[in-house]
């Protein structure tokens, strides 16, 4: 059962927050964060990208990086910039994209529910990456930024926020990308209560997006349990900072693939050779995109095809074999062009579908790519149904927008 509990949240005056919140550490580079704090002294990524605060190229996993993460966050206390509530609260979080808005409940959720596995993954993470992450937590003794957690739908919770977010939200905004977010704060102690009673019902969460933020934000925390010879359990850091969506509400896109050479093919070959597992249809010069599981578009030498994978080369009863991630990264990049590891192999790239169709034929026509492959979204029950019979989806399989923006809540972990 999943086990939650209100906390004080750290976050920004309201006349601050647009000034303060940023997108997540991980979806932008050193030099792109700079540019988009300058001139601005209340951005967060002062705290989550600090190596900005130091001249470029400055390694951003030196010790002095992540002491200036820990001076910028005390100083945003200390300005007022970050201002921790007095009681402990739930929050909602919602975001809109493209006239759809999802809702989402900000939590503390449990260290043991990550280590037992009641919290679900689907993604394998990297030592180094969660590493990097566990020392900003620990550094500065809080979880900076929140997790993307999905749970089964249930209707009293559906209810509950529906009744909160009647009222106006303590956050409204538009940012930068277009997206807008929206915050309230739930105060009423029985309606908080009942939330945590509610969860308890609720067997498993699942992560969406941030495994190597979750998975750093457990370890540091049961760390910090073996460290204490008084622990008791009950302790903040025993919990982490999740926001927590309802899974119908949920979006998955696509995430494409572009790579750099046929494997010594011409493309005339390659098309032959994906005749084999594939029907190909030409669709010409207009963009195409896959109408359906198992449907995939591929641009190539100026013209789009329709590529349908065949019956018998995928199997409906293995939740990995039938994804079409597994099908084209098989029969299409390992079989025909020689990628075994998408962790790893240079010759492959991956492109976020928020980014349209349009990027991955601009690639392939500027000359740095030879072809494109996009696929059909994953969907949120094959997420699911893939963690709960304990599998990991292959590499770079699922893609969320819009990303939970970072600096509108804050969680310490004492």
């Amino acid at each position: 059962m999943a086990k939650i509990k209100p906390f004080k949240g750290i976050r920004p005056p309201k006349d601050f927050v647009e000034q303060v919140a940023s997108r997540p550490y991980d979806v932008l580079n050193s030099e792109e964060a700079r540019q988009e704090a300058d001139g601005n002294e209340k951005s967060l990524y002062h705290i989550i990208k600090p190596e900005i605060d130091f001249v470029s190229g400055t390694d951003e996993h030196s010790p002095e990086v992540y002491q200036k993460a820990v001076e910028n966050f005390n100083m945003f206390q200390e300005k007022g910039w970050l201002v921790q509530d007095n009681k402990e609260h739930y929050y909602i979080y919602a975001q809109t994209m493209n006239g759809h808005t999802q809702y989402g409940l900000v939590v503390g959720a449990c260290v043991e529910d990550y280590m037992s596995g009641a919290i679900k993954k689907h993604e394998l993470t990297r030592r180094d990456k969660e590493e990097d992450r566990m020392k900003h937590v620990r550094i500065n003794n809080a979880n900076i930024e929140p997790v993307f957690f999905a749970y089964p739908d249930n209707t009293e919770l559906a209810a509950i926020i529906k009744q909160e977010t009647s009222v106006s939200p303590e956050y409204d905004f538009v940012a930068p990308d277009g997206f807008g977010h929206h915050f309230w704060v739930i105060d009423n102690d029985k309606t908080i209560a009942r939330i945590t009673e509610l969860f308890a019902q609720i067997p498993n969460l699942y992560i969406a997006d941030g495994h190597h933020r979750t998975a750093a934000a457990a370890l540091v925390g049961n760390e910090k349990a073996r460290q204490n010879p008084n622990h008791r359990g009950d302790e903040e850091y025993n919990y982490f900072l999740a926001v927590c969506f309802p899974a119908s509400q949920l979006q998955i896109i696509d995430y494409n693939r572009v790579v750099k050479d046929l494997n010594g093919l011409t493309p005339h070959e390659f098309l032959e050779k994906l005749k084999e597992n594939f029907i190909v249809e030409e669709k010409g010069v207009q963009i195409y995109k896959p109408k359906k599981l198992h449907n995939f578009s591929l641009y190539i030498d100026g013209k789009w095809y329709s590529l349908t994978a065949k019956e018998g080369t995928y199997d409906d009863n293995d939740p990995i074999g039938i994804l079409d991630v597994t099908i084209s990264s098989d029969l299409i990049l390992r079989d025909i062009l020689g990628i075994k590891d998408l962790r790893s192999d240079k010759r492959i790239d991956f492109v976020g579908g928020i980014r349209g169709l349009e990027e991955l034929q601009h690639r392939v026509d500027s000359g740095e790519m030879k072809m494109a492959l996009a696929l059909y979204p994953v969907s949120m029950k094959q997420l699911m149904d893939i963690a709960d019979t304990g599998n990991i989806m292959p590499p770079k399989t699922t893609w969320f927008e819009p990303k939970l923006r970072s600096g509108l809540i804050i969680h310490k972990l004492e």
